[in-house]
């Protein structure tokens, strides 16, 4: 945005992925990309911070704070039919 870095950067994912904290819209939930109260954001924060905090988010999702209630809740209580949807997602949407 103009008023970065005073304003998070506006990031979303263009290829559809099977992840609690992302909805069919690319949009991520995670703190640093929201200001505060709600959020963590600080203009100190940089661009690499940023995506290795999606990179660690796209490891370890946080199904306590979904976007995707349905996926959260696979995610929580049936690990491997999530792992096995996420991987045909990758498949379908990611592959070559």
């Amino acid at each position: 945005p103009s008023r970065y870095p005073f304003e998070p950067p506006k990031i979303r994912f263009l290829t559809p992925i099977y992840h609690p904290n992302i909805d069919s819209a690319g949009r991520i939930c995670l703190d640093v990309l929201k200001l505060p109260p709600k959020g963590a954001w600080r203009p100190s924060l940089n661009i690499c911070t940023l995506l290795s905090s999606i990179q660690l988010l796209m490891a370890e999702p946080n199904p306590d704070d979904p976007l995707m209630a349905d996926i959260s809740s696979e995610y929580k209580h049936n690990r491997q039919l999530f792992l096995l949807r996420a991987r045909e997602w990758t498949e379908r949407h990611a592959g070559q």
